[in-house]
């Protein structure tokens, strides 16, 4: 799959996604970006979309979107943090759906 992460996840989380082909929010020069705005540049040209920011999906009409999103929900953003929910990420990948946001972690 062709996955982005939003900008408030460390890029290197990328190498840790393996099988996939992953990029960054700033590395695809979309950084700064409002949320709205962000997801309407990202639709169509990636598969899942990973974030942090929990409060994306009732922020934003995600069915609109033909993108997975997967929210993390993890003690902090650092990626220590993050490496023991690969699995679970992984996983979320694979069985999420266009259009409707996957909690994984908490």
């Amino acid at each position: 799959m062709n996955i982005i992460l939003d900008e408030c996840l460390p890029k290197r989380l990328c190498s840790h996604l393996v099988g996939h082909q992953v990029t960054t929010v700033p590395k695809a020069g979309l950084a700064g970006k409002k949320n709205g705005q962000l997801l309407r540049a990202i639709s169509g040209n990636y598969d899942v979309f990973l974030t942090v920011d929990s409060n994306l999906p009732a922020q934003q009409n995600l069915p609109n979107y033909p993108i997975r999103v997967i929210v993390i929900k993890s003690a902090s953003n650092k990626l220590d943090d993050l490496l023991p929910l690969i699995s679970e990420i992984l996983a979320a990948i694979e069985s999420s759906k266009p259009g409707i946001a996957t909690v994984v972690g908490g």
